[in-house]
């Protein structure tokens, strides 16, 4: 997946020494970004020991020091819980199977509490679809069957839809755009879970199968999801635009409740439709 060593060294190719203030004195430089003996001293350690933390040769580092390194590299909230999760979990090795994902009952009864009105997906911590509303089933998949999370083995994978079902990828006209959430969030997952075997085994198959996929992988980008739009031409109802926001829930952190909210009235019309057909199906919001 992704260690220590290789994460520093992508970030300190990517800061310039006129970034940080660094003079260089019109001197040739044969380094994309910052040299490990410039990050080791502003940060305060040693090179040596800089440098054996970027070839895999050092086990961990401390709290201090990663920080002191974080604000060298420019690194935001996200990026700097990401190299702490890393350096945790430097000198593991090997990946085992991970326990099963089941939503928590309160997660499906918030879900069950939101009806119909407002599309809501539950995704476990690889992307997996856990459980989702029929109103939200009809806006982000409706050409998978409804009943499909129900079951470990079919649960639809976001990532997998996001980068390899023509489909999934013709709806989203701001594909270029949320692709590249997809993939900076995958990147922090596998910093939380970097012995995830199934984790390992789909950030693997998108690399070979998605030219794209890895592509944004190597740039090494990290990020959070949270918020975002989706602009969507959903075969059915045509154009919308939609907010998503992510609710964390506390006692499965490792799943995430995605609500979805129209930006314009329009959109709100199309909701609406999507509700009214997914009534028509059937009531009921998951396994």
């Amino acid at each position: 997946m992704e260690s220590l060593a290789t994460f520093l060294k992508t970030r300190r190719d990517r800061v310039t020494p006129a970034e940080i203030g660094l003079r260089t004195y019109g001197a040739s430089r044969r380094v994309p970004g910052l040299r490990r003996e410039e990050l080791a001293q502003l940060a305060g350690v040693s090179a040596g020991y800089y440098t054996r933390l970027e070839q895999g040769l050092a086990d961990t580092a401390s709290g201090q020091v990663l920080d002191a390194l974080a604000r060298v590299l420019l690194l935001d909230r996200v990026e700097t819980v990401h190299l702490h999760n890393l350096a945790r979990h430097s000198g593991r090795s090997g990946l085992g199977e991970p326990p099963g994902e089941e939503p928590h009952p309160r997660v499906l009864a918030l879900l069950d509490s939101l009806g119909e009105a407002t599309p809501a997906v539950v995704l476990g911590r690889r992307g997996d679809v856990l459980a989702w509303n029929r109103t939200g089933h009809a806006l982000v998949a409706e050409h998978v069957p409804y009943e499909a999370p129900r079951d470990a083995r079919r649960r639809p994978s976001v990532p997998r839809m996001f980068f390899l079902d023509p489909h999934t990828r013709a709806t989203h006209l701001n594909w270029s755009e949320l692709a590249r959430v997809h993939v900076a969030y995958l990147r922090l997952t596998a910093g939380r879970y970097p012995t995830d075997s199934r984790l390992a085994e789909l950030i693997g198959e998108l690399s070979m199968r998605s030219a794209e996929f890895a592509g944004l992988w190597a740039t090494g980008d990290v990020s959070d999801c949270t918020v975002g739009t989706m602009r969507l031409r959903h075969p059915t109802v045509g154009e919308m635009d939609v907010d998503y926001q992510v609710w964390l829930q506390p006692d499965s952190p490792d799943h995430r409740v995605e609500i979805y909210t129209p930006n314009d009235p329009a959109s709100g019309r199309a909701l609406r439709v999507l509700q009214r057909r997914g009534g028509a199906v059937g009531t009921g919001s998951g396994p």
